[in-house]
């Protein structure tokens, strides 16, 4: 029998993530430590009227991957995949951690050169298909966020509406809420955040601020965009820490002229932190500014899925933009980095207030 909780979940992300419609072909790319979710979306869609395509990954998967494969398939397309995915209406991915620290030893110039070669992928599947991104909660999670495992569970689904009767009308509802500070987000041109450590200015105009209301992303809260490429200017600190390949990435400053990281300190993982910054051409400048709004989200876990979401922060991401933004960055590397404001902080929009305390002006 499978868990009314799961069931929940599972029809939260057929019904109102991925919108799953009869004859609809979906991809479920699911960890083995979320078996059970690999039933209950299965079931969720085929009485969707959908296919589904189910297929499993192991925790070490991409290390064996990186550790193994020749430079010739590394340098390869990924053909299967990229037909796969063409042949996809919708696409799902259940992680479930089991381990943070299984890349901790792969080879960066690897790393870079797997992101290159499945970029023609991911790009398809996010321009192309109706997708969502997701997680399952374990004990590895939990405990990388300090919390015991039936806390860690009651968090996870908290963030996700899934302890009402009907999470998809409390998203609906954020949805709308969200709207209303993005079209507040697009009259403006300069963005200016405040903070310690923090005094940075972004230029968004004619750009699009994106609505994100758990359809990608589950869960989600927050809105954003792709400021000017050239635009960043000043510096910022990033209290909350993020991890790359396992490895932590904490305290992180960065110092931004016309648009371009000049300078980079962090206090733990300075190396992961030049890595990343000198991946390719367009890692040093920015992908995207997002601004968090789930209010159900208070404390730093880890995971950047939930972590960017904390309302009362905002985020910046090195590298790749979202098409649909408008932003034009290009890069095989996509790194959120979330900047705390709730206790001392302010984002001002043309030099009005937007956020101030952690709370956000309407």
């Amino acid at each position: 029998m499978i868990h009314p909780i799961l069931d929940r979940y599972a029809k939260l992300l057929v019904e109102y993530c991925l919108d799953l419609r009869p004859k609809d072909n979906v991809l479920l790319q699911v960890e083995v430590g979320a078996l059970p979710m690999a039933r209950a979306l299965t079931r969720q869609a085929l009485a969707a009227g959908a296919e589904p395509h189910l297929r499993l990954s192991y925790p070490e998967q991409t290390a064996d991957l990186l550790e193994l494969a020749s430079d010739d398939l590394l340098a390869s397309q990924p053909l299967v995949q990229l037909d796969e995915i063409k042949r996809m209406d919708a696409y799902a991915r259940i992680s479930a951690p089991t381990n943070s620290h299984h890349l901790q030893d792969a080879a960066p110039e690897r790393l870079a050169a797997l992101g290159k070669r499945l970029k023609e992928v991911t790009r398809h599947r996010v321009t192309r298909t109706r997708w969502v991104g997701t997680l399952y909660p374990t004990p590895a999670a939990a405990q990388a966020a300090g919390m015991s495992t039936d806390d860690y569970e009651r968090f996870v689904y908290g963030a996700m509406f899934l302890h009402d009767p009907e999470p998809a009308a409390r998203w609906r509802e954020l949805g709308q809420a969200q709207q209303g500070w993005a079209d507040r987000l697009a009259q403006a041109d300069e963005v200016r955040i405040q903070g310690p450590g923090t005094d940075l200015r972004l230029r968004v105009k004619g750009r699009t601020w994106t609505n994100s209301d758990g359809k990608r992303n589950m869960p989600s809260g927050e809105v954003f965009t792709g400021p000017l490429e050239d635009s960043a200017e000043g510096v910022i600190h990033f209290a909350i820490p993020s991890s790359v390949a396992g490895t932590v990435v904490e305290g992180v400053t960065l110092r931004f002229e016309a648009g371009k990281v000049v300078e980079a300190t962090a206090r733990q993982g300075q190396k992961v932190l030049d890595q990343q910054l000198n991946t390719d051409g367009g890692s040093r400048f920015l992908g995207e500014l997002g601004i968090g709004t789930n209010p159900h989200i208070t404390v730093p876990t880890m995971q950047t899925l939930f972590d960017e979401k904390i309302l009362g922060t905002i985020h910046l991401a090195l590298g790749s933009s979202y098409p649909e933004t408008g932003g034009r960055n290009e890069s095989s590397i996509h790194w959120d980095l979330v900047c705390d404001l709730r206790e001392e902080g302010t984002v001002t929009l043309d030099g009005e207030p937007f956020l101030v305390g952690g709370k956000l002006l309407t």
